[in-house]
């Protein structure tokens, strides 16, 4: 076994991979000797990062499919305790995926085993009542937005924002406008973002739902132009 110093991580789907690669660079060079291991995507495994499982198993959504899921699921979590107990990781860092990581990071705790969650579940928009399940699983609580710190510092949670990555990596000079110059977007144009998600089944599923919203939605704002100018 390897001496190296370990920190576990668990990203559920793509934009938890792509969070996690850039965790791993970053913490890197703090700890250049550290082996990261957990479950994670093909960003973070081109890293060097061990995945005990594949990313997939944890991409689940809705209610029907996590109930089919849940043996499998509960199989996994007991694995990766059983393997960070073993190994006893500097830290575990939870990416996203609340259902699942929360419980792993709760039981973790309980093994003396730091805990971190990163992205904050939406506890300010519904299921606020989370939070007492976010005190107990979690050691410290990374958002992506400043405004996310407040409930957590509220409920005595430590708690840091650390941006989202996107800023950084998009590269606007402007960040005030957004740069829709850049974005070849007229600044006097009405914008909607269509957002049906990044796991593959949230893509499959809801994108042609939002495309066929939106070409509705355009075609009756034409036709009432079309009226409202006869």
């Amino acid at each position: 076994m390897s001496n190296a110093p370990l920190i576990g991580i668990v990203a559920g789907e793509k934009s938890g991979d792509i969070l996690g690669a850039g965790l791993i660079s970053a913490l890197r060079k703090k700890y250049p000797d550290a082996e990261f291991a957990g479950i994670g995507g093909p960003d973070m495994i081109a890293l060097g990062f061990n995945s005990l499982a594949e990313m997939d198993r944890l991409s689940v959504m809705g209610f029907v499919e996590p109930l089919g899921r849940l043996p499998e699921l509960f199989a996994l979590k007991k694995r990766l305790r059983q393997f960070f107990a073993e190994r006893c990781p500097l830290v575990f860092i939870g990416i996203d995926n609340p259902d699942f990581n929360l419980r792993l990071e709760e039981e973790l705790k309980l093994d003396k085993i730091k805990t971190v969650h990163y992205v904050s579940p939406s506890l300010w928009a519904y299921r606020e009542k989370r939070i007492h399940t976010v005190k107990r699983a979690v050691d410290l609580m990374l958002t992506l937005f400043p405004f996310e710190t407040a409930v957590y510092t509220q409920h005595g949670v430590d708690v840091k924002c650390v941006g989202h990555p996107l800023a950084d990596t998009i590269g606007f000079k402007d960040k005030k406008l957004f740069s829709r110059e850049q974005l070849g977007l007229n600044l006097d144009d009405d914008v909607v973002a269509l957002m049906p998600g990044s796991r593959g089944g949230e893509i499959k599923r809801l994108a042609p739902v939002f495309l066929a919203a939106a070409v509705e939605s355009l075609a009756t704002v034409s036709a009432a132009k079309v009226s409202n100018s006869d």
